[in-house]
């Protein structure tokens, strides 16, 4: 009985092998982004929301918000492009002594081009939004 040769099996295994486990390193690191992405989109909105409920005002909750989130974005170096504050301070309006809160939520392009992933988009578009009560008796 003749043996097999087994030359060139070790190429065939490493020609199915390898791409199947950079497919999976890929996806790996696709999660890993987006979710620290998302993380970091959720600690901007609630630093937002956290500035803009100290406020005194609609239009002061608006620029503190924006500034609270753009800085904590640019601190914690996520790589987003476009980023897009939204600030609801609708809740400003209400009399003193009735509850309301304000709403932040922060956007922006994670760029994933670099993953060359299939099925993976060249860029998401991510956000987050966070809320915190207004201090019911503040001083206008």
């Amino acid at each position: 009985m003749k043996r097999r040769d087994e030359r060139g099996s070790a190429a065939i295994e490493a020609a199915i092998g390898v791409p199947a486990f950079a497919l999976f390193v890929g996806l790996i690191i696709f999660g890993g982004r987006t979710a620290t992405t998302h993380e970091a989109l959720q600690s901007a909105a609630a630093d937002g929301a956290r500035s803009a409920s100290l406020a005194r005002d609609a239009q002061g909750a608006r620029a503190d918000a924006r500034a609270a989130a753009v800085a904590s974005i640019s601190n914690q170096k996520i790589g987003c492009s476009d980023v897009d504050v939204t600030v609801d301070t609708n809740d400003f309006n209400k009399q003193p002594g009735v509850p309301g809160s304000v709403e932040v939520t922060v956007s922006c392009r994670l760029n994933l081009s670099d993953l060359a992933v299939p099925g993976v988009p060249g860029s998401r578009v991510m956000q987050a939004t966070m809320s915190s009560p207004i201090d019911t008796w503040r001083e206008r």
